[in-house]
C-alpha cells in the first residue's frame, strides 16, 4: 500500500483519480446487486474497467482517506493518507450515519484538501 509521499511522486496515479466517484456509485457501476435505476448510462461496459476513487472508512484512527482501485472483480485499497480530523468528520457527518456501513466519500473541504496536498485538480 503507498503512503502519501509515494503517492504524491506517483503522478499516473493521481491523474487516475476519478474526483466524482462515490462509495454508492461503485456499487452501482460494479456490483450487479447495485442500485441499478441510479446509474443511468454509467455502468461497467468493458472487462477491464477500473476507477480509482476516495473513500473515508469512519472507523479508522488517525483520520485518513484510502485511495481505491475497484474492478468488476473487486475493490482493493491502493493509498492511505492521513487528514485533518474536523475534515474527516464533517465528511462522516455530511455522508449521514447508516449501521452497518461505515464508508462514506469525500466531503467538498476534504476534496479540496486532498487536491491540494497531492497536487492535483479536479472540476466540481
Amino acid at each position: 500500500m503507498l503512503n502519501f509521499n509515494q503517492l504524491k511522486r506517483n503522478r499516473n496515479l493521481v491523474n487516475d483519480i476519478d474526483w466524482s466517484m462515490t462509495p454508492d456509485k461503485a456499487v452501482d457501476m460494479y456490483l450487479e446487486w447495485g442500485s441499478g435505476w441510479t446509474r443511468g448510462h454509467e455502468f461497467v461496459s468493458y472487462q477491464n474497467q477500473e476507477s480509482v476513487y476516495f473513500v473515508v472508512y469512519d472507523w479508522e484512527t488517525p483520520p485518513q482517506v484510502t485511495l481505491v482501485k475497484r474492478t468488476h472483480e473487486g475493490a482493493e485499497d491502493i493509498a492511505k493518507m492521513t487528514v485533518p480530523k474536523d475534515l474527516f468528520d464533517h465528511a462522516v457527518k455530511e455522508d449521514g450515519y447508516r449501521p452497518g456501513i461505515g464508508v462514506h466519500p469525500l466531503s467538498k473541504p476534504l476534496k479540496d484538501w486532498v487536491c491540494k496536498a497531492i497536487d492535483s485538480t479536479y472540476f466540481s
